[in-house]
């Protein structure tokens, strides 16, 4: 059977089911009986949806947010709506796999600072959105789940490692998401599924999942939606400063809920490509990023090629060292354990057997790297506002492919080589977007990378907005699989 009858209210953008809830022109328990309909449909296509909670649950849940409301007692602007989790962040009484065997019956006691915050602002948690295992590798599959096929084309790969998060938004299964991004993970699969994501500023959104405070600050969490409101109204619960995270930035998140609305005439916009030829790119690629440029320039911006004053070899020698360190840092006592290190997938072991081999002074080496990198971005941005980069090197590939082994001939010698476009803006610590940017002769989609300031967050996401008001992406490309049952 198909049928292109689908509910006006997972049709809505998040802003807007929020407001319905809030005035009660549709009630909590409504909503949650629609969308886990909605998800029982659609979530098969996919897989990005994972631990979902016991319906009689959820709509227990929905009818206290309903009483709620009847007293005249609002949360903020995700109450009463469903919400998903990704599975690397701790969600008290709720199934936390990392995607690992190690973990596959672990129910964490408390919250992270994040999940807090949803669900202090009024949302109900549904479930988790799946990731590959520790969130290694843009691709999410792991031995738990399965993997999460791409909503343009579920043979293919989401992306990841929010490659769970950004389908399900695709698909309409959930009204925003939530990811993390430790190599792209907010950036590629937003890519992958034609929708909107956000690396906020180092620091943006407070984490205390982790063992260390203060020297692992190479991943965070942050935002993902069907629009950039969305995504800036997720981050106005997700942002603000919290005493347990002490490199947290004090600015409250509030200012995220402000009319995104800007004038652009005259903004001066970098386009580094793949820096000059060093990054391989699957054809069309950059023609398509490029082709998108159109639509900064009719909101009055100048784009102008750009390369900077790095080696970007070093910035890849940095980075590795510096991911090596931090898994081995946070893997190290379970490979350790040879049961344990038996269930740990190849990638992880090779993460965690380069970083024991490391000196303390190849860390500060591949820090002092890192340093300089910012240090001529800054120089960058005394000649731009804004700098642009596509946000992956390859279209969404194989779901059953681990990762792709070369780039129009050129061989990937690790795992992740083939993600390295997302290391500036990861090692720059300033915020990045992923705005969409067009589709393949097959229907694939791709995506382009903004980079800001130094915590000029909200000015990223100004951009982002008046971009996603000229290119409409989204709306005018619903993925396909919406039309389909099986």
């Amino acid at each position: 059977m198909t049928s292109n009858t689908l509910s006006e209210l997972v049709l809505l953008q998040a802003h807007e089911l929020a407001e319905r809830i809030r005035l009660r022109q549709v009630s909590c328990r409504e909503v949650m009986q629609t969308y886990l309909a909605h998800i029982d449909r659609f979530n098969p296509r996919v897989n990005a949806l994972i631990s979902l909670q016991a319906p009689e649950d959820l709509l227990a849940q929905a009818d206290l947010r309903d009483a709620e409301l009847a007293r005249g007692e609002y949360r903020g602007w995700m109450h009463g709506l469903p919400h998903a989790v990704k599975d690397l962040s701790l969600t008290r009484g709720i199934r936390t796999t990392l995607g690992s065997p190690l973990f596959k019956d672990f129910i964490p006691e408390r919250d992270g600072i994040m999940v807090e915050r949803i669900k202090a602002a009024g949302a109900i948690i549904i479930g988790k959105s799946n990731t590959p295992e520790f969130g290694l590798g843009s691709q999410s599959y792991n031995p738990l789940f399965g993997a999460t096929g791409c909503a343009f084309d579920p043979s293919k790969t989401a992306g990841g490692s929010s490659g769970g998060a950004a389908a399900a938004l695709a698909m309409h299964l959930v009204p925003v998401a939530d990811g993390s991004d430790m190599m792209g993970s907010l950036r590629n699969p937003a890519a992958f599924n034609n929708v909107f994501g956000f690396r906020p500023s180092q620091g943006r959104v407070p984490f205390d999942d982790s063992a260390d405070l203060f020297f692992d600050q190479l991943g965070y969490e942050g935002p993902m939606g069907r629009s950039v409101r969305d995504a800036a109204l997720l981050l106005s619960v997700q942002a603000g400063a919290d005493a347990r995270a002490p490199l947290s930035i004090a600015e409250s998140g509030s200012a995220f809920a402000a009319p995104l609305e800007r004038d652009f005439k005259g903004t001066r916009l970098g386009w580094l490509g793949d820096f000059n030829g060093y990054l391989p790119m699957e054809n069309g690629i950059t023609a398509l990023c490029e082709k998108a440029f159109a639509d900064f320039e009719s909101l009055g911006c100048h784009i102008e090629p750009v390369q900077p004053e790095f080696t970007p070899q070093h910035l890849w020698n940095s980075w590795r060292t510096l991911r090596h360190w931090s898994i081995a840092g946070s893997l190290g006592a379970a490979y350790a354990d040879p049961q344990k290190r038996a269930q740990l997938k190849p990638e992880a072991c090779w993460e965690i057997e380069n970083g024991l081999k490391l000196a303390a002074s190849e860390v500060f080496a591949a820090s002092v790297v890192r340093s300089n990198w910012y240090r001529a971005l800054s120089r960058l941005f005394e000649r731009f506002d804004y700098l642009l980069l596509p946000s992956a090197q390859v279209f969404p590939f194989d779901k059953n492919v681990p990762w792709p082994t070369s780039i129009e001939g050129t061989a990937m010698d690790t795992y992740h080589r083939w993600m390295e476009v997302v290391i500036p803006g990861t090692l720059s610590g300033c915020p990045v977007a992923n705005v969409q940017a067009g589709f393949n002769e097959n229907g694939l989609p791709i995506g382009m990378q903004i980079i800001g300031r130094h915590q000029a967050d909200f000015a990223v996401l100004q951009l982002a907005h008046a971009y996603e008001q000229a290119s409409r992406w989204f709306t005018r490309h619903p993925s396909p699989l919406l039309k389909e049952d099986r």
